[in-house]
């Protein structure tokens, strides 16, 4: 006869994995804002501009922003705004009629 299975010992260890998968993806999202230097923006600013980016529907400039995301996790750090095509500008350009946002510079760990 086979052992039956404890659903609340799997339950219980779902329960703990999902709890340590979203202090991870906290304490991340903390490190990425200290990394940026967003930690020197005052608390409304930040949560104006992440709002910003989520209500955003302009594709064009998402894809932007996620390119020079990108280059900020390869190290690349943020273009020169003279560098460059012009056809993807860098985040900080005023094109859009939107606030300059702060430069992304990588840690110098």
């Amino acid at each position: 006869m086979r052992k039956p299975r404890d659903f609340d010992a799997e339950l219980k260890a779902l329960n703990d994995r999902a709890r340590t998968l979203k202090e991870r993806k906290i304490r991340q999202l903390g490190e990425l804002v200290v990394a940026t230097g967003a930690d020197a923006l005052d608390i409304d600013t930040l949560a104006g501009g992440l709002l910003g980016i989520v209500l955003d529907a302009a594709s064009q400039r998402k894809e932007t922003m996620r390119n020079s995301g990108a280059a900020f996790f390869q190290g690349g750090g943020q273009k020169d705004a003279g560098a460059g095509s012009d056809t993807n500008p860098p985040a900080n350009t005023k094109a859009d009629g939107l606030a300059e946002p702060f430069a992304l510079k990588p840690s110098q760990d």
